[in-house]
């Protein structure tokens, strides 16, 4: 018998780690009643970690400490539930004036329209009762897709709070349990990849809540300097809405430009209002979340947009949520993973060689599939002879550059002795 592990080929190995994926993305489907939840408290868990650990070094206990943290943390969302809802019911109460002031925008909206184009305002009544009965079919079906019975939303809201205690009482339980799955594998190795995924995960969610928090100032203080009313509210709804990574801001626009379409004079406050929203999408985009959250969370644009979609698709709304931080820790675990390394790197941002002008032929030296190129042209030589101390020593100085490679230091001159 031979001593030596039986090795597989790289594509059988591939294959069973990909169905396995696949297998594993079902079992998330069909359990997602109990696995939505468990993911959250996950994430709520990760997150109220560092106030755990704080509280038990003041000697709460670490049950005491769990249980503080969780009921902190329901106090700050039932506050930002609470001032959403104060507001929507305060603006509701002006729903009358702003439904007839909307309506006459519009009316004036379909004026122009059959002025300028010539299309019939009862067609166009026809087109938009149609688009509104599909968009209100789609709408009921996403909303049942997504929160389901409200069994599931009760039953949610009484599992994220336990989950969360007992994933934080069992911390140390829980990390043992992998240690004990992985024994094969080096026990500092699981260690580190746990470290990298809770440093991922708390990067992303403390990240995320920063961001949130400066873009809600920047929103507020646009529609402030416009003379939008309810700007905090509006502000404040458009960061929560990041929790869509993308589409949040653009979607959380479309309120305060229809609101400032309703109560302003000029239509070119609406417009003001989506540039705006727009211009802080793009600073934080580009300038705010790269600096804050850093190169910890690196997932190109690309398999973002993907996992987002795929999210959306499994989960819906939940999905659409868990999608970044749920990537990110794949890829940490694909990364730790020999033989799914490769999706690891497809799944991180490109280097700065992968986006420079030459970076194919980069690629390829890189890869030994073509060789560096010389150059074929001549290249003037300037030698220097002494023959006056030693007349049967000859030394030669030379410096020889290619044209296709990087000029060299200039630290001293290679020498070669020959006699003669």
């Amino acid at each position: 018998m031979d001593n030596q592990s039986k090795k597989y080929p790289y594509s059988l190995s591939l294959a069973s780690s990909l169905i396995a994926l696949i297998l594993l993305l079902t079992l998330m489907y069909v359990t997602q009643s109990v696995l939505i939840p468990l993911l959250f408290s996950i994430l709520i868990s990760i997150s109220l970690f560092p106030l755990a650990r704080f509280l038990e070094r003041l000697r709460l206990g670490k049950a005491f400490a769990a249980i503080l943290s969780v009921i902190i943390a329901i106090a700050i969302i039932w506050t930002i539930g609470w001032f959403i809802v104060h507001q929507s019911i305060i603006i509701g109460k002006d729903a009358s004036a702003i439904t007839a002031k909307v309506m006459s925008v519009l009316e004036r909206a379909e004026i122009w329209i059959e002025q300028t184009f010539g299309i019939p305002r009862t067609a166009m009544m026809e087109q938009l009762r149609e688009q509104g009965s599909k968009l209100a079919s789609n709408a009921g079906g996403m909303i049942t897709a997504t929160f389901g019975s409200l069994g599931n939303i009760v039953a949610g809201v009484v599992l994220v709070p336990l989950f969360s205690f007992f994933l934080l009482y069992y911390r140390v339980f829980f990390r043992e349990f992998f240690f004990k799955a992985f024994k094969s594998v080096p026990h500092s190795k699981v260690d580190n990849t746990l470290n990298k995924i809770y440093d991922v995960v708390q990067s992303y969610l403390l990240g995320l809540v920063t961001v949130m928090g400066i873009v809600a100032v920047l929103n507020t203080v646009g529609l402030m300097a416009m003379g939008i009313g309810y700007a905090w509210f509006f502000g404040t709804l458009a960061s929560l809405l990041m929790l869509l990574p993308y589409i949040g801001i653009a979607i959380g626009s479309i309120l305060p430009a229809l609101f400032a379409l309703a109560v302003k004079d000029s239509a070119w406050y609406a417009v003001g209002v989506i540039a705006w929203f727009q211009v802080v999408q793009f600073l934080e985009g580009n300038i705010i979340t790269p600096n804050i959250v850093g190169s910890k969370v690196s997932i190109n644009p690309l398999m973002a947009i993907i996992a987002i979609l795929l999210g959306g698709m499994l989960f819906g709304l939940s999905g659409l949520i868990l999608a970044l931080p749920f990537v990110a820790t794949i890829k940490v675990i694909f990364d730790a993973i020999p033989t799914m390394e490769a999706f690891g790197f497809l799944i991180g941002e490109p280097e700065k060689e992968h986006l420079k002008r030459n970076s194919t032929q980069v690629l390829l030296m890189k890869w030994g599939v073509v060789r560096k190129p010389k150059s074929s042209k001549k290249i003037e030589v300037d030698i220097e002879m002494d023959t006056d101390t030693v007349p049967e020593t000859a030394t030669m100085k030379y410096k020889e550059i290619h044209e296709s490679e990087e000029l060299p230091e200039e630290k001293g001159d290679d020498e070669i002795s020959s006699k003669s």
